[in-house]
């Protein structure tokens, strides 16, 4: 018999649902299932806080969807998603009242980093110029046209350093430090391993050309639109069907699966062996994230008026600090002084509060699994560079590892990238492979941040994955 679809998608993330439109214009018949009461996974906004306050509960700016050949190729906006742009995309208080600050345009932002403003100028002006070209080499390096792979090759050999070996041998002075370690710091690696200086420099690159900015209304919206657009294509995504074996999945040509090695172990038994096997039961996590989530009366008080006009705070103090903090959590203890990732969403987008009124939004990491409460540690980060902080908070809700994968499944241990990615997992992620989100069976795919290119809301996990099943089963 004719089954009733032709693919099934297990997961409503960002990679599940890109994954899903992919296919849905191909033609395909798709059906999504998602376990949660919502779509979204890591696309998710709630008002957690008091009403009228909607909170990110994971992702919140997305400089990476700006430039994604998946977003790009799929255009939104038709939907209605649109994205708001702060003043300041990143900033990072380096003592009361001095902070070195991003801004888009690259010789504004040099011209604030002393000694090290000429190098900026040169390397970040050649980077932010081709942002395009090397977000396509670094999340579709695969299918890189045939003039591409010198280009991504020289990004490479430039982000294959650490960032704590740059910090400390190429740059001169402490604001362009602190731009590169907060930004590598996203990699949830201590900042002595290889690859984090890309990490860093992509980000930041992308700050410069594209910004980074906040969906209005928060990132919901994104997961919003995408379930339009496959709707829009005769698909269905089904909400509140929690998938635990194939029993649970209808009948398909492809099944793709927007989980964690971990959970696609578990759902398909012993349909996968052998090296695979083996291989994802080898799958390492990462370091996991403590969140807080405030509603508040008025806005921050920073000591730097600057950092009233930036999206995103990097909280840590000189670089050295940072390096130290995250260096410490990878050894599997709790720093005392935590790096810590503070969105001011409201700036650029006011409709998420109460006219007059702001949220915070603000994680740092934390040894895998940790039970340690961090919210005094956080806020006493935040209250360091804005006294008084703590007087303009009227509503907190705070989410450890086990409550933000109580939330969102693939979260383990509060891993919101899917498995570490250092360069082993990177390289292989899975697996060493042209086709790493095909398994061994012909009907079963991978297409969540566990693949290539990883974790962050670009949907090239699921748009690639997507590609492949095309590619294999016409």
């Amino acid at each position: 018999m004719r089954p009733d679809v032709d693919a099934v998608v297990v997961g409503s993330g960002p990679n599940g649902l890109f994954a899903a439109v992919a296919l849905a214009s191909a033609g395909w018949r798709v059906l999504v299932l998602e376990a949660a009461d919502r779509p979204g996974g890591g696309l998710r906004t709630e008002e957690v806080t008091l009403p009228g306050f909607r909170h990110d509960i994971c992702s919140t700016a997305h400089p990476m969807a700006m430039a994604s050949p998946a977003f790009r190729a799929t255009d939104l906006a038709r939907e209605g998603l649109a994205f708001a742009q702060p003043e300041l995309p990143v900033a990072h208080p380096l003592s009361l009242g001095r902070s070195a600050v991003l801004h888009r345009d690259v010789a504004t932002t040099a011209a604030g980093l002393g000694l090290d403003g000429p190098r900026w100028s040169r390397v970040m002006g050649a980077l932010a110029g081709d942002a395009d070209r090397m977000l396509a080499g670094v999340l579709d390096p695969t299918r890189l046209p045939p003039h591409e792979p010198l280009w991504t090759l020289a990004f490479g050999a430039t982000g294959l350093w650490p960032a704590a070996w740059v910090d400390r041998l190429a740059l001169r002075a402490e604001p362009a430090r602190a731009l590169l370690a907060g930004s590598a710091a996203h990699s949830m690696l201590d900042l002595s391993s290889v690859l984090t200086t890309g990490v860093g420099a992509l980000l930041l690159a992308l700050g410069h050309s594209h910004g980074w900015p906040f969906a209005v209304g928060g990132s919901q919206s994104i997961a919003d639109a995408l379930v339009a657009r496959i709707a829009s294509l005769g698909g269905e995504v089904r909400c509140g069907h929690r998938v635990q074996s194939m029993a649970d999945v209808p009948a398909a040509r492809a099944v793709l699966f927007d989980v964690t090695p971990r959970q696609l172990l578990a759902i398909t038994g012993d349909r996968l062996t052998g090296r695979y096997r083996r291989r994802l039961e080898r799958w390492r996590y990462g370091a996991g994230s403590f969140k807080v989530d405030w509603a508040l009366d008025a806005p921050v008080p920073w000591t730097d008026p600057q950092l009233a006009d930036a999206g995103i705070v990097h909280i840590g103090g000189p670089s050295e600090e940072v390096i130290a903090a995250e260096r410490t959590v990878a050894r599997g203890r709790i720093p005392d002084r935590p790096f810590v990732l503070f969105a001011q969403a409201t700036i650029a987008d006011p409709s998420r509060a109460p006219t007059g009124q702001h949220t915070g939004w603000g994680y740092c990491h934390v040894p895998h699994g940790s039970t340690v409460d961090m919210t005094t540690a956080i806020e006493a980060q935040v209250e360091r560079f804005a006294p008084g902080f703590r007087d303009r908070i009227i509503g907190r809700h705070i989410m450890g590892p086990a409550a933000l994968e109580a939330h969102n499944a693939n979260e383990i241990g509060g891993d919101i990238g899917g498995g570490s990615s250092d360069w082993r997992q990177l390289a292989a992620r899975p697996i060493l492979s042209t086709a790493p989100w095909a398994t061994p069976d012909p009907r079963i795919f991978l297409c969540s941040a566990s693949t290539l290119p990883g974790g962050g809301v670009h949907g090239m996990c699921g748009w690639n994955a997507a590609r492949t099943v095309l590619d294999r089963l016409g």
